[in-house]
């Protein structure tokens, strides 16, 4: 989540997958995963309301497909305002609750 660069994403998925091969497993937990990129986000929201500028940037890391993660902090105002600022278009998947990043794969960071 850390070095995810401005103006490129991460899916969670892509996160199991480097943890899995750093660790010479098949397959990364996705429970697991999804609980520690929590923990990241929620600390590097506590570390910004210090005064902290060199933060995690959570908001880069998406769910699968490209969905934003309404349990980041701030929810997903905060999200949307920080992807649209970095340069993504941000819109509703059909006609559900979800929203997600137009076209995220062009954006994702090479694994």
């Amino acid at each position: 989540m850390r070095k995810v660069p401005k103006g490129k994403l991460i899916t969670i998925n892509e996160i199991r997958q480097i943890l899995a091969k750093k660790h010479k497993a098949t397959i990364g937990c996705p429970i697991t995963t999804g609980i520690f990129s929590w923990i990241a986000a929620h600390a590097a929201d506590e570390m910004e309301k210090q005064g902290k500028k060199n933060i995690t940037p959570y908001w880069r890391t998406l769910k699968t497909s490209g969905i934003l993660n309404e349990k980041y902090p701030g929810g997903l105002e905060n999200l949307k305002k920080r992807l649209q600022a970095e340069g993504h278009t941000i819109i509703r998947k059909g006609k559900s609750k979800y929203f997600m990043v137009e076209n995220f794969e062009k954006a994702l960071i090479a694994i």
